[in-house]
């Protein structure tokens, strides 16, 4: 039987240091309110006609 290799778990200390990385590196947080997304669609919504033009 072959072993599964261990799964690495990201600990706080890990997110707090990446974190920190990326703000010292110039990004930025931006806050988004609750129940928005955070992605913007580029193309509107997309509709799909089964019914045959006749």
């Amino acid at each position: 039987m072959s072993k599964k290799p261990a799964k690495a778990t990201l600990t706080t200390a890990m997110i707090e240091e990446q974190t920190a990385a990326f703000l010292k590196a110039g990004g930025t947080v931006e806050y988004v309110v609750k129940g928005k997304s955070g992605q913007f669609a580029s193309t509107g919504t997309k509709q799909i006609n089964l019914k045959a033009n006749g």
